[in-house]
């Protein structure tokens, strides 16, 4: 079978959307499950690692996976990565304590993170613009039965067989995954090999370690020793990294798109909501136990979050080529998101019954600003960069946000430990008052309106 025939491209489709819908699903339905693991295992403040572990590894992973596939072809690196997620899911699963289940993590993080991003450059090579905008359907029907599903099915799991199954669950689903992506994924493409920053990759690791440690781990938040040696390996990990992109002849992060003064304040902004949004997921799974009662009701109040993402998501495509300025999209997104981590924060310091009822809007409010940001950026990268720019562009973007969120979920984990001694209801407002703090600083930064040139051939499509 010809690897450019419709029955081959077909095939690459449905193991990429495999792939995509096991790495999406696997946070979602994590999150649900975390007081049943911290309960199991003793976890205490190590729990957040849980969850830092496999995003360290994503935001690292992300700019290499492209290029290894540029290097290699898809075929290679989706059925690798395919491989090293399934591992690291049967680590998971059989992890007799924290400190191996935050490595196993870390593990199907790198996998994961490979899974997506492959997923997305070998569609890129498959379809032509128009037939992607045909099966974005497909790609959108993915993404809301995973934001929909995994959080009660990962607290359902967790109260009834236990939370291990959570990982089991993702071999056998590894299997036609991997089957269908060898049989129609592109091979080893013929061009010029690229080499890839390999030192700028050892300092992205180094840095982001350095914040892991700082916000999961109790000691090393207070030492008057460790704190200050951890902060500065993460300061100078960072300007090294700078320093290293603006003179690396393949860098990870293209200077070309900070030339750009829209486009690199969007980064910034992508950063800083990534940081309060995504790095404050962990912590909304924590508030919620708080009076949830369960596990299984966890997963269930953690609905109006991924209702909010999907109410957005669904709807912006259709609104926004009625009110097509993208500026004006993302600042709404950000000062959405303040308001739903402000109500967040008051939350804890209340009854059970006021608590739901700030709870839920609140939760709703940071799922749709999620949404709102990403898209709207996603769609103004796409309109405002240069055509030969903008995979680079995209690239940044994703980038921004994945290490906000590792950045995030560092330091409002330290602020916590630093301030209050532990995640308990004090450490949490703690939390989401910091979040609050850092979306309207996003806010704030976001390119003013009408700083965008919007194309009139830029399709307007929703990105999670």
């Amino acid at each position: 079978m010809h690897a450019n025939s419709p029955r081959a491209r077909n095939l690459a489709f449905a193991g990429v959307l495999l792939g995509m819908a096991m790495a999406q699903l696997d946070g979602l339905v994590v999150a649900a499950a975390l007081p049943s693991i911290a309960a199991d295992l003793h976890a205490g403040s190590g729990l957040v690692a849980v969850t830092a572990a496999g995003l360290l590894t994503t935001t690292v992973a992300t700019p290499l996976h492209g290029r290894l596939g540029d290097l290699y072809g898809r075929r290679a690196l989706f059925a690798i990565t395919l491989l090293i997620f399934a591992a690291g899911s049967a680590w998971c699963a059989a992890a007799p304590d924290i400190g191996s289940l935050i490595a196993a993590r870390a593990l199907q993080g790198l996998g994961g993170s490979g899974l997506i991003v492959t997923a997305m450059s070998a569609l890129g090579e498959l379809f032509d613009r128009d037939e992607l905008l045909r099966r974005q359907g497909w790609q959108t029907a993915v993404f809301a039965a995973a934001s929909v599903g995994g959080p009660p099915l990962g607290g359902l799991i967790a109260a009834g067989p236990g939370w291990r199954w959570i990982f089991l669950i993702n071999l056998p689903l590894c299997v036609p995954a991997l089957v269908l992506g060898l049989r129609g994924l592109p091979r080893k493409p013929s061009r010029a090999k690229e080499r890839f920053d390999v030192f700028g990759s050892v300092l992205l690791v180094v840095g982001g370690s350095a914040l892991v440690a700082l916000g999961s781990v109790d000691g090393l938040a207070t030492s008057p020793l460790w704190t200050p040696m951890l902060a500065a390996a993460a300061v100078a990990s960072a300007v090294l990294f700078v320093r290293r992109q603006r003179s690396a002849a393949s860098p990870l992060i293209s200077p070309k798109v900070f030339a750009d003064r829209v486009l690199a304040r969007s980064v910034v902004v992508n950063g800083l909501a990534g940081a309060a949004l995504y790095g404050t997921y962990t912590y909304v799974a924590l508030l919620v136990a708080l009076g949830a009662g369960g596990a299984a009701r966890t997963g269930l109040v953690l609905i109006a979050m991924t209702a909010g993402q999907l109410a957005l998501s669904a709807s912006f495509s259709v609104l926004a080529r009625k009110r097509p300025r993208m500026t004006a999209w993302a600042r709404f997104g950000c000062a959405l998101g303040a308001g739903g981590l402000a109500l967040c924060a008051v939350a804890p310091a209340l009854d059970d019954a006021a608590r739901w009822m700030a709870l839920l809007p609140g939760l709703f409010a940071m799922g749709a600003a999620f949404a709102v940001c990403t898209a709207a950026y996603t769609v103004l990268g796409q309109s405002r960069a240069a055509r030969e720019n903008i995979g680079v562009t995209m690239g940044s973007l994703t980038f921004a946000r994945q290490a906000g969120g590792l950045l995030g979920t560092a330091v409002f984990g330290w602020l916590a430990l630093a301030t209050t001694g532990g995640l308990e209801a004090p450490g949490l407002t703690v939390v989401f008052v910091a979040a609050a703090g850092v979306m309207i600083a996003a806010w704030c930064t976001s390119p003013a309106r009408g700083a965008e040139a919007v194309t009139s051939s830029g399709a307007v499509s929703s990105s999670s």
